[in-house]
């Protein structure tokens, strides 16, 4: 997504992803130029114009360009052929620094640094370790300390694709020591990293937050207890697992461990701990605002990210190196999502020109359609478009056509996001190419992981797959039961 971390770990997945063929490439390129000319040449009716600029913004994404200015130059496009370049002109000089100078949104470069902090400073392997002491024991154990592990860093740093990678390295060489089944094990490592978006810090809520225009703190929150509960669903699909065929994951061997090792296990959690209820219990409670909680989260980040570090950044100046790397990596990743906004910003205002969304949401209320038949079919949409696209591409497109028709149809914004980004996430371990399941497939390639086993990405898909199923399920309750999403919310307003 947004880290330099996830950029980083992107990296392996373009190793592994075929590469477009050339003929297919360059006909993209040619549905792009096409496109550019009817759109500026034809006087279309609004409605069509809008149709054909969201086309060219998915075929510019087809054609590898960031999603940001991909956005960006549709809607140019889509604005010139409706308004001319007094339209373009209108929209740049408003919305380039209106979509980036609000203050709900200074909490992304926070909870970005806060994230980047966290992950340099070797947190994972205590959060395992602390798991794997308390949890070994019972069935599937080591799955499901990696499971609980991954949430409570899913609760301080937000970053799904760190998640499993760092998690992948640690945990997975593990399980197959005991002699768990490869996929069973990748299967779980992969699972995990779909907790990152979901439970707070967040920057795919808050992103929503901003291109939904619902309250950030809100947000945040109504994704807490989905975001418990999932991680409880998956440790149960774990255990039940375990016990219908104990083959998939033999006991862990618990010798050496005592009530004091595991005790003395958990003062390496403090720090985590502690960040995540002042970040979290400050925001329940109104003590911070999230940008304020952003805040105190970050720099405590820092400080414990340095102290746990210092041995690889010595004295002044390793502290001075320590904050050149965090920040410089904040700025990047941070300034890529304003981008983003930016475009997402600019891509409504063609759509609102373009009345697209009125007419859709009027198309929509004059058919009468079920509100959860409707939402049924949005979740189908999401699991296929999170096959192919990043979460954060999934919300820039959908967020700005269906924000109106879902109000229109009752269903609250809020309740809509956590919806959104549970899809999304999923479609991030999916076959054919999810993002989380190449990562975890390519870390077994490396023996100081796979242990001398050869694991197929067949065998992470097939891994994920029992997963898959009751997170769908558990998104179906949800749907019918949306107080299991909005109660939190409520109750820290009241």
């Amino acid at each position: 997504m947004s880290t330099t971390l996830e950029a980083a770990s992107n990296s392996y997945i373009k190793k592994l992803a075929p590469r477009m063929a050339d003929n297919a490439y360059l006909a993209v390129w040619g549905a792009i130029i096409v496109l550019t000319g009817l759109i500026l040449s034809i006087d279309f009716s609004r409605e069509v114009t809008g149709i054909l600029a969201l086309v060219l913004v998915l075929a510019l994404l087809l054609a590898g360009v960031p999603i940001g200015l991909g956005m960006l130059g549709a809607s140019v496009i889509g604005l010139m052929g409706m308004q001319g370049f007094r339209g373009v002109e209108g929209a740049y000089q408003e919305l380039i620094y209106s979509s980036a100078a609000s203050w709900s949104l200074s909490v992304i470069p926070l909870f970005i640094l806060m994230g980047i902090a966290l992950w340099k400073s070797g947190i994972t392997s205590k959060a395992f370790e602390a798991a794997r002491q308390w949890l070994g024991g019972v069935p599937g154990g080591l799955a499901v300390a990696t499971n609980f592990s991954g949430a409570g860093l899913a609760a301080a740093s937000g970053s799904s694709i760190g998640i499993s990678y760092a998690l992948g390295r640690i945990a997975i060489p593990e399980m197959l020591k005991v002699g768990y089944r490869p996929s069973f094990a990748t299967g779980s490592v992969a699972m995990v990293g779909t907790l990152g978006q979901l439970i707070p810090p967040s920057i795919l809520l808050v992103v929503y937050a901003g291109v939904a225009q619902t309250p950030v703190g809100p947000q945040l929150m109504a994704a807490i207890v989905p975001g418990v509960l999932l991680a409880i669903v998956y440790s149960v699909t774990i255990i039940v697992r375990a016990l219908i065929n104990p083959s998939l994951a033999p006991k862990a061997d618990m010798t050496g461990v005592t009530f004091g090792t595991r005790m003395s296990s958990l003062v390496g959690m403090l720090p985590l701990t502690a960040i995540i209820v002042v970040v979290i219990g400050g925001m329940f409670v109104g003590l911070f605002t999230p940008t304020e909680a952003g805040a105190v989260g970050a720099l405590a980040a820092i400080v414990i990210g340095w102290v746990s570090g210092r041995k690889t950044h010595p004295g002044l100046r390793g502290f001075l190196s320590f904050m050149k790397e965090t920040l410089t990596e904040t700025v990047i990743s941070a300034a890529g999502i304003f981008v983003l906004l930016i475009g997402v910003n600019i891509l409504t205002r063609m759509l609102t020109v373009s009345r697209l969304t009125n007419f859709f949401t009027e198309w929509l209320v004059s058919i009468e359609m079920n509100t959860l038949v409707f939402l049924a079919m949005l979740a189908v949409l999401f699991l296929i478009m999170g096959m192919f696209l990043d979460p954060l591409a999934i919300i820039m497109l959908a967020v700005p056509i269906l924000a109106a028709p879902l109000t229109a149809m009752g269903v609250d914004l809020i309740w809509f996001g956590v919806f959104l980004i549970m899809l999304a996430e999923l479609g991030l371990v999916s076959p054919p190419v999810g993002i989380l399941s190449f990562i975890v497939h390519r870390i077994t390639r490396e023996p100081a992981v796979n242990l001398g086993n050869e694991i197929s990405l067949t065998e992470v898909f097939r891994g994920v797959l029992p997963f898959i199923a009751v997170t769908v399920v558990f998104v179906a309750v949800l749907t019918v039961f949306p107080q299991i999403v909005m109660w939190l919310p409520g109750l820290s307003a009241s």
